[in-house]
């Protein structure tokens, strides 16, 4: 992957932990020399994985649309800036410019981005690796409703194949590397057959 596009808030959340791995997440981008492709904004732990892939070296491609400059204050340090006209044409142009997906942290923004590029590689529009950063347990609800959909009849089971997820930075870029679209951390942690 020479490119990964995070997903996370413009906030910074309650717990420490959230900024920590926003911060850890960037400098393990910028360390393997890859591309960061994020929301565009300086606040929250948007800003956090910015700067973190920033300060040790790292490229970074910032997406925002123009309605939202003010109020998510964008990051012009990016190394590279792209103006949106709206949120689709964001959200479209991340998933170009990206060889896989992480998310973080976040709300409604974040989990809406999360489900739409899982529909798109549901759908085989996309065929890249999405990673799911599951820090202190903050995705566990999501996924057990993943599971909850499945058994409903709504999801099917090959499509709980379509994504990783990991409680560490490291432990999920690997999973992420070797993601074949197949077998995954998430499968086996809830031993499904």
């Amino acid at each position: 992957m020479k490119s990964i596009c995070v997903y996370c808030g413009s906030s910074l959340g309650k717990d420490v932990r959230y900024v920590d791995a926003a911060t850890e997440l960037g400098t393990a981008l910028a360390k393997r020399k890859i591309r960061l492709v994020y929301g565009g904004a300086r606040i929250g732990i948007m800003g956090a994985v910015a700067q973190a892939c920033l300060s040790h070296g790292g490229e970074v491609i910032g997406v925002i649309p123009e309605f939202l400059d003010q109020i998510e204050i964008t990051n012009t340090d990016v190394t590279e800036l792209i103006q949106t006209e709206n949120m689709h044409e964001r959200k479209t142009t991340m998933v170009g410019r990206s060889d896989g997906f992480i998310a973080l942290p976040g709300g409604f923004g974040t989990l809406e981005e999360l489900a739409e590029v899982l529909t798109w590689a549901q759908l085989g529009l996309v065929k890249k690796p999405i990673g799911i950063l599951n820090i202190n347990g903050f995705y566990e609800k999501l996924l057990s409703l993943f599971q909850y959909m499945h058994e409903e009849g709504f999801v099917k089971f090959s499509n709980l194949h379509l994504f990783v997820e990991d409680e560490t930075v490291e432990g999920l870029l690997q999973k992420m590397a070797d993601f074949d679209g197949g077998d995954n951390s998430f499968k086996q942690k809830l031993d499904l057959t």
